[in-house]
C-alpha cells in the first residue's frame, strides 16, 4: 500500500463519526431489564388474578358474602382437581355444608383419604380438609352451629386428638385428648353456641388391647376443662348421638339400645330404653318443648317417621310429618321456624341388606358399604310427602349442615363448580413465573454477549 493510499484510508476513516458502542449496550440492558420487569410483573398479576376469577370454575355473578344469609345449596358436586384447603387463602368464610363419601375427588392415594369437602354459607365455592381415614361427615366430622369451624378427628394412636379448623380465618387448633390412655378421639357433638365439644374416647381397659371402654367428654374450647359424661364399655352408636337442648343445660345421647338424658355439668337426669328398629332421631332430636324425637321404622316396610317421646321415654306419639320411604333411615339435622324438619335421608345400595340386626343396627345402617347416596329432605307439617332440598352425586355417603342454615330455612339455586380447583391455578401461575424469569435472564444474557462484542470489534 502506497504512503498516498494510506494517508487517504487514514482521513477517511477519521472523519467517520465514532459507533457509540458501550452506550448502546447499556440502552439495550436497561431496555431489555424494563421488559423483564413488565414480563414479571405480568405473570404476578396474571396469578393473583385467574384463581380470584376461576377458583376451580366457580359460578359467576354469585352474591356477596353476606348478601343474602346463609343458605342450603340445593344440590352438591364433587371437588375438582386442585381444590382449595380449608386453610388456603383466598379464605372461605362460613360454611353451609361439609360431605364426605367415596366419590372422585373425596379418596385418593393411602394418605388422603378421608377427604371432606365444605361448601361455602351463601355460594359456591368449595374446599376440602383430608382427615387421613373414613370419617363420615355429621357423625365424625362435624360442623359448628354458626358454620365456622369444623372438628375432625385427628392424631396418631398415641397422641390422639380433634383439630378444630376455622374456615374464617385460617386457624387450626389443637385439643388434645381429655382421656389419659386414649387411643382414639372422636367429635360428637358441638354446644349450641359453638364454645365446647362432645368428644368420645376409645380406651384399652387391658394390656393385650382386647376390651375398650368409651368415654363421652364435654371440652369447654375456652379452658380446655372437660367435664366427664359417661363411661361405658359399649358404643354410642347412630353418628352424632348428642344432642343439646336450645340453651345448652341439657344433653341426650344414645348408648346401644338406651337414650341418656344429663346436665351440661355431667350430672344425670334420666335414661330410657329404645323400641326397637328405633334411635335418637340425630343433633336436631329436641323439640322446642323440651321433649324429644325418634327415628322409628313402619315394621315391613321401607318407611321411617319421627316420633315424640318425653326425656323418661313416654311415647307421645308418631309427629305429624310425612314419612320417608326407600331408605336405610333418616337422621335429623334440625328445625326450621314454621315446624319443618330438616332431615338426611340415606338411599341405599341395590346389595345392602335388607334388614339390619344386634346391637350396631342403627349405625349399620349410615355404614358407607350399606349406602348409595344420601338426601336432605324437608318433612313440613301436614305434609304429604318430604320435599328433596339437596341432591348429592353416587357415593356421596355422608353430610352434616349448618344449625345456622337449618335455622334460616332458605334453599338457593346452586351452581357446583366444575374443571380444575385455585390449587392447580396457583401452580399454573407458579410455573409460568419460573418459566418467564427463565427466559427473561436467558433474553438479557444474549443481549449482554452481543453488547460485549461489539464493543471489543475494531473500528477500522
Amino acid at each position: 500500500m502506497s504512503v498516498r493510499l494510506r494517508e487517504a484510508l487514514r482521513e477517511a476513516a477519521a472523519e467517520v463519526p465514532a459507533y457509540p458502542v458501550h452506550d448502546r449496550a447499556v440502552r439495550t440492558a436497561r431496555r431489555t431489564r424494563r421488559r423483564m420487569a413488565a414480563a414479571v410483573a405480568a405473570v404476578l398479576v396474571l396469578v393473583a388474578l385467574v384463581p380470584l376469577a376461576v377458583r376451580g370454575g366457580e359460578r359467576p355473578g354469585i352474591a356477596p358474602v353476606g348478601a343474602g344469609g346463609p343458605a342450603l345449596p340445593d344440590r352438591i358436586g364433587l371437588p375438582g382437581f386442585g381444590t382449595l384447603r380449608a386453610t388456603d387463602r383466598p379464605r372461605l368464610g362460613p360454611a353451609s355444608v361439609v360431605f364426605s363419601g367415596q366419590a372422585r375427588g373425596l379418596t385418593g392415594l393411602i394418605d388422603e383419604n378421608g377427604t371432606v369437602g365444605i361448601v361455602g354459607a351463601d355460594a359456591d365455592r368449595y374446599r376440602t380438609w383430608t382427615v387421613g381415614h373414613e370419617a363420615p361427615a355429621g357423625e365424625q366430622v362435624l360442623l359448628s352451629p354458626d358454620g365456622r369451624r369444623i372438628a375432625v378427628p385427628a392424631g396418631s394412636g398415641d397422641r390422639p386428638r380433634i383439630d378444630v379448623v376455622d374456615l374464617v380465618d385460617g386457624t387450626v387448633r389443637r385439643l388434645p385428648s381429655p382421656r389419659p390412655g386414649s387411643t382414639l378421639t372422636e367429635p360428637t357433638g358441638w354446644a349450641p353456641d359453638g364454645s365446647a365439644l362432645v368428644v368420645r374416647d376409645t380406651t384399652p381397659t387391658n394390656p393385650e388391647g382386647s376390651a375398650y371402654a368409651n368415654t363421652l367428654s364435654l371440652v369447654r374450647l375456652d379452658t380446655g376443662r372437660a367435664v366427664r359424661l359417661l363411661e361405658t364399655d359399649q358404643v354410642p352408636v347412630f353418628g352424632t348421638p348428642v344432642a343439646f337442648t336450645a340453651d345448652g343445660s341439657r344433653l341426650a345421647y344414645q348408648v346401644g339400645d338406651k337414650v341418656l338424658v344429663t346436665s351440661a355439668d355431667g350430672r344425670s337426669i334420666t335414661s330410657f330404653p329404645l323400641p326397637p328398629e328405633s334411635g335418637l332421631a340425630g343433633k336436631g332430636a329436641w323439640l322446642p318443648d323440651g321433649t324429644l324425637a325418634l327415628v322409628s321404622h313402619d315394621p315391613g316396610t321401607d318407611r321411617w317417621r319421627l316420633r315424640r317421646v318425653d326425656p323418661t321415654g313416654k311415647d307421645l306419639g308418631v309427629l305429624a310429618l310425612p314419612a320417608v320411604a326407600g331408605v336405610t333411615t333418616i337422621r335429623l339435622l334440625g328445625w326450621q321456624a314454621d315446624g319443618t324438619a330438616m332431615v338426611v335421608a340415606y338411599r341405599p345400595e341395590p346389595n345392602s341388606p335388607a334388614s339390619f340386626e344386634g346391637p350396631l343396627e342403627m349405625d349399620q345402617r349410615t355404614a358407607y358399604g350399606n349406602v348409595r347416596t344420601v338426601r336432605v329432605l324437608g318433612l313440613a307439617p301436614g305434609a304429604g310427602a318430604p320435599t328433596t332440598l339437596l341432591t348429592a352425586p353416587d357415593q356421596v355417603l355422608a353430610i352434616d349442615v349448618s344449625d345456622a342454615v337449618v335455622r334460616a330455612g332458605r334453599v338457593r339455586a346452586a351452581d357446583p363448580p366444575a374443571g380444575p380447583g385455585g390449587r392447580v391455578w396457583w401452580a399454573a401461575g407458579a410455573v409460568a413465573l419460573v418459566v418467564g424469569g427463565l427466559l427473561a435472564a436467558r433474553l438479557l444474557r444474549r443481549r449482554r454477549g452481543r453488547g460485549v462484542t461489539q464493543e471489543r470489534a475494531p473500528r477500522g
